[in-house]
Parts: C-alpha cells; sequence; structure tokens
C-alpha cells in the first residue's frame, strides 16, 4: 500500500468534496473517443466535453484492435455510442521508431523481450489512422448507424487536425 499512499490520499480529499452527478453509463453525447494512454492527453476537454458525455478507449498509439472493437460493440449496442472519433496524436513515441526498434529498445531499457507481442508501431500516422477507420468502418457487430471520423491530435499547439 505504501506504493500508492500518495494515490489513497488524493482520494480521500476528492472523495470528501465529491457530489455524484448522477449520471447513467451512457455516453450523453453519443461519442466514443478512441485516444493514446499519453498523460499529455485530456480527450474531454479537447473536444468541449464533460464527464458522461463520452466513452474513453486508450492504448499506446491510438490504434484499433481488437479489444477496442469488442469494446466498440458494447458501446455502440447497450451505451449510446453513434459517433466514434479516433484521435492519435504527434510527438507518439509508437510513431517514434519500427517495431524492431521499440523491442531493442525495451530489451535495453529493462532487459526484458518483448519480441512475443505486437507493439503496433506507425510509420506513417496517417496511413494508420486510415487503416483504423476503415477497421471500425468495416466490422460487422458494430451498428450500422455509427460515424466514424479520424483526427491528429497537437500536444503542443492544442489542436485538432481532421483527417480529410
Amino acid at each position: 500500500m505504501e506504493n500508492f499512499a500518495d494515490l489513497l490520499s488524493a482520494n480521500k480529499a476528492y472523495s470528501d468534496s465529491f457530489k455524484s452527478l448522477g449520471l447513467g453509463g451512457e455516453a450523453r453525447k453519443g461519442l466514443a473517443i478512441v485516444t493514446c494512454m499519453d498523460s499529455r492527453i485530456d480527450p474531454l476537454h479537447i473536444v468541449g466535453m464533460e464527464a458522461g458525455d463520452a466513452k474513453i478507449l486508450r492504448n499506446a498509439g491510438a490504434r484499433v484492435t481488437e479489444d477496442v472493437l469488442r469494446t466498440l460493440v458494447l458501446a455502440t449496442h447497450l451505451l449510446g455510442v453513434n459517433r466514434v472519433l479516433v484521435m492519435p496524436h504527434t510527438d507518439c513515441r509508437m510513431a517514434s521508431g519500427s517495431e524492431g526498434e521499440i523491442h531493442a529498445a525495451i530489451l535495453e531499457k529493462s532487459g526484458v523481450d518483448t519480441r512475443g507481442i505486437e507493439i503496433r508501431t506507425v510509420k506513417d500516422q496517417m496511413s494508420a489512422l486510415i487503416t483504423d477507420i476503415q477497421r471500425i468502418e468495416s466490422y460487422p457487430l458494430l451498428a450500422r448507424n455509427l460515424k466514424v471520423m479520424g483526427a491528429i491530435f497537437d500536444v503542443e499547439s492544442g489542436v485538432l487536425t481532421p483527417l480529410i
């Protein structure tokens, strides 16, 4: 517990003044955002939303993986999601090297051989974004009325640039 004492203390302060918003599990604005785990990204505020407005799906590189698709199936059929924003970002570590280079960096830094897993690095973020949007649009288990958009978030300027 001592490794997490700061978190528990912060939660105590948070919960002391917490007021439930009385929100249900549905996305009030019908949006799901697929974005990176990068801590510089505050997905709700980037698009002018608040808690309860959207579902947030995060992973390294903002990639549309099987787990993202599984989650979107649930979100589109049960949680009010009717649009998806796929939002990778600038200065992403997953776009800074090849699959082999990332595995080598992990091995050098920690001594752990990760070549048995797919990291899903990207050399061209726009190309990867197009592929990921196509994965969503062609996935047969998603709701038929689903609208999908891709945009890259600039971590330096805060600008969201849509894929055209």
